[in-house]
């Protein structure tokens, strides 16, 4: 009977001790996955976040928003000044022939147009700061390299290039009109010396700001000398770069119209820098307004119609523009 017992005893316990196994794994196993569930969960929300981080919102602009934000102020702001203008002129604050009626000068304009001069003009002093703009364009470029990844270079021409970049476009003309006499040359020279710097310095300032990490994630793809210049330096540089573009032509248009108002030749043709001056000589002070107005909206329109686009599209690839323009 004491045997019969303890054989029961030993089976009872012998099926407790496994259904307690039994049970405990099942608890391990339910924690295991709910523990995999929520590190799931986790690593989900996080890359949720960081595509929310990465990922950059288009928006697109409706015309009128276009026409609201960005065509309409221009439009008051002009128009502004010209019942400034108006109300100077009626008030008679000074003279007649220091400041014009703003009728006079739109009759100014209407008499080149007619006469067919106009566009003459105009294209005379756009033609030339384009092409002296690209040449400066071609010999800055590989300057800028040069001088931002040689450390010698650099010390011998950084200040020299940032002295030039400070030095009045103006100052060129006298030298550049002994040098090279009066013609198309002498005026490429003057843009060249004064937007060559500018880009340069450019430039450097945007290769300085690339990451090492990418010079060295380049150099073990294999990616040196030139190929790093073009495939990592360049892009990695655009933003400073494109600054330097956009100051490089503020400075090319200035130096060329200092070059047109002081060096005065019939086979240099008519720009708008020596119609300027051929009006101050005549003492039409309506002309010299209006010159001043036509260098004025060419500087602009080249900014918007070029490198405005240029610049959006840069920022845009980087993350930069929230809403697409």
């Amino acid at each position: 009977m004491a045997s019969s017992k303890t054989t029961r005893g030993a089976a009872v316990d012998e099926a407790d001790g496994s259904g307690g196994g039994q049970s405990t794994e099942k608890s391990v196993e339910k924690s295991t996955a709910k523990t995999n569930a929520g590190d799931a969960q986790d690593l989900a929300g996080l890359e949720a976040g960081l595509d929310a981080l990465d990922t950059v919102q288009i928006k697109r602009v409706s015309p009128v928003e276009v026409l609201v934000q960005k065509v309409l102020p221009p439009i008051v702001a002009v128009a502004v000044v010209l019942a400034l203008w108006k109300v100077l002129v009626v008030a008679k604050v000074t003279d007649d022939y220091k400041l014009p009626d703003p009728g006079l000068v739109w009759d100014a304009l209407r008499r080149l147009w007619l006469q067919g001069e106009l566009f003459d003009i105009v294209w005379t002093s756009v033609s030339r700061g384009l092409f002296g703009f690209v040449i400066a364009l071609v010999i800055a470029t590989p300057l800028g390299l040069i001088v931002a990844r040689v450390k010698f270079i650099r010390a011998a021409l950084g200040p020299i290039l940032s002295g030039l970049q400070s030095l009045p476009s103006v100052a060129w003309v006298p030298p550049a009109v002994i040098w090279l006499g009066l013609n198309d040359q002498m005026m490429y020279t003057v843009i060249l010396l004064g937007a060559v710097p500018s880009i340069a310095n450019g430039l450097v300032a945007g290769i300085d700001q690339v990451p090492p990490l990418f010079l060295r994630a380049g150099r073990t793809l294999g990616a040196r000398g030139l190929v790093s210049a073009r495939h990592i330096l360049l892009p990695a540089a655009l933003p400073g770069y494109v600054a330097g573009l956009k100051q490089g032509w503020a400075f090319s248009w200035r130096s060329l119209m200092a070059a047109e108002i002081i060096a005065k030749s019939p086979d240099l043709g008519l720009g708008l820098g020596q119609y300027l001056e051929n009006q101050r000589n005549n003492s039409d002070m309506a002309g010299v307004l209006l010159g001043i107005l036509m260098i004025l909206v060419v500087g602009i329109a080249i900014e918007l119609l070029i490198f405005a686009p240029i610049e959006r599209r840069v920022l845009r690839s980087r993350g930069l523009l929230a809403s697409a323009r």
